[in-house]
């Protein structure tokens, strides 16, 4: 079958490389990809937000099913686009991703189902945003509601933070038209992981859970980031607490979309904070996470394409689906200066040195003129390796992450460091 993958980050370099190990896969394109996925797929020049674009694309190249990577082109409605012209596409519709595209939506839904969550309130007033701020308990998180590239959520410690923060989303809109409305929620305290799991709409199998680093800096220091490492599975997340938060968050919710007239089929990830009142969620994602992709996917057995198709097909209760038991960690390299302004062009070396079992799965990187790896993102590459334990994994992992070089490269030296 010709395969459809829409993205260009490190995730979708990882769903591309997993998904052409299954025999059914026979020609892989990728829209519009990076250097990395040049090397297993064909590369289409379309940015994974022209939906129209992308399925001129789908017709064209006579796709037979199409994995949908970014939240941005699941908000625009391209799985609905693709099954109003009956090609099978992987992922949740229009209606549904509101559940990441809207943080208001998500959070009410929570709230009238019983789902557990920060306290928060919502505003499209600068003024009583600020005054509601003023009242609160410090630290506060200031949540822009849309879409905002994994940046729109801004922890603050003092009352003239938040207020900065709000005017930064609802005055000065530094993420668009995602601040016309603004979220201040309670900060959960506790260790943070992510739970992602497949479901057609009715039957949920969860994933290895694993554990996302957001800041930018050793310690958890820095401005928050679309993640700089990961690591699966997570040691604290036991196979009982990984029950308790399917029967009280994953199947609730998926409940509640199919009541709420917006049933939900996909990858359904759920941010959460482990509090000393329970597992809390923080936030929903109507896809696969990045880093999460990237340590997750390299432990899946069962051909990803099988899980797919039985998820479109409203069938994943047939499909039985398998793990490996080893530990996988993964260190993103990124570009000096992200999240914030960085500059591109820079040649990467070292790509070839590490070690044949590490996997290096591209996200901002490009060839230029005479064919050479070159820097196109804040975040560049994610490297990662398998071990037996979460130490084995490690010591590989900055083993090859040392070998890779360009100007300007940072990344954290604190992954998958556990604590007693």
């Amino acid at each position: 079958m010709n395969v459809l993958i829409i993205g260009n980050g490190a995730r979708e370099h990882t769903l591309a490389w997993k998904i052409s190990q299954s025999p059914k896969a026979d020609n892989l394109y990728i829209a519009p990809g990076n250097a990395g996925t040049a090397s297993i797929a064909q590369n289409l020049a379309i940015s994974a937000g022209d939906v129209q674009g992308l399925v001129r694309a789908a017709q064209d190249n006579k796709i037979d099913l199409v994995m949908v990577g970014p939240e941005d082109p699941l908000t625009k409605g391209i799985i609905d686009s693709l099954d109003q012209l009956g090609i099978p596409a992987f992922g949740p519709n229009q209606k549904a991703a509101q559940i990441e595209g809207s943080k208001v939506f998500a959070k009410e839904l929570m709230f009238k189902y019983g789902i557990p969550c920060a306290k928060s309130a919502t505003f499209t007033s600068f003024e009583d945003a600020c005054d509601y701020a003023k009242q609160q308990p410090l630290p506060l998180v200031i949540k822009a509601d849309g879409l905002a590239a994994g940046k729109g959520v801004i922890i603050v410690t003092t009352y003239e933070e938040a207020v900065i923060a709000l005017d930064d989303i609802m005055k000065k809109k530094v993420f668009g038209d995602a601040g016309n409305r603004s979220l201040v929620e309670e900060c959960l305290v506790g260790r943070e992981a992510s739970l992602l799991a497949f479901t057609d709409g009715e039957t949920l199998t969860p994933m290895v859970p694993a554990c996302d680093y957001k800041r930018a800096l050793d310690g958890d220091k820095g401005p928050n980031t679309g993640g700089m490492g990961c690591y699966s599975p997570s040691e604290f997340f036991t196979p009982e607490l990984r029950e308790h938060v399917m029967e009280t968050v994953m199947k609730p919710t998926v409940n509640a979309m199919a009541q709420e007239g917006c049933p939900y089929k996909g990858v359904l990830y759920a941010g959460l904070m482990i509090t000393a009142d329970g597992p809390k969620v923080l936030e929903f994602n109507a896809r696969f996470g990045d880093p999460e992709t990237q340590v997750i996917l390299p432990l899946l057995k069962t051909d990803f394409v099988n899980i797919m198709q039985a998820v479109i097909e409203n069938r994943l209760a047939q499909v039985s689906i398998e793990w490996s038991d080893e530990s996988c960690v993964g260190v993103v390299l990124s570009s000096a200066g992200y999240p914030e302004s960085y500059k591109k062009g820079f040649p990467i070396s070292g790509l070839s040195d590490v070690n044949k079992d590490t996997l290096i799965f591209h996200a901002g990187t490009a060839t230029n003129g005479t064919g050479q790896v070159v820097t196109d993102g804040g975040r560049v590459l994610t490297v990662v390796a398998k071990g037996k334990t979460y130490s084995d994994a490690r010591d590989k992992v900055y083993q090859d992450v040392e070998k890779i070089n360009f100007e300007g490269c940072q990344y954290r030296k604190d992954i998958a460091i556990i604590e007693p």
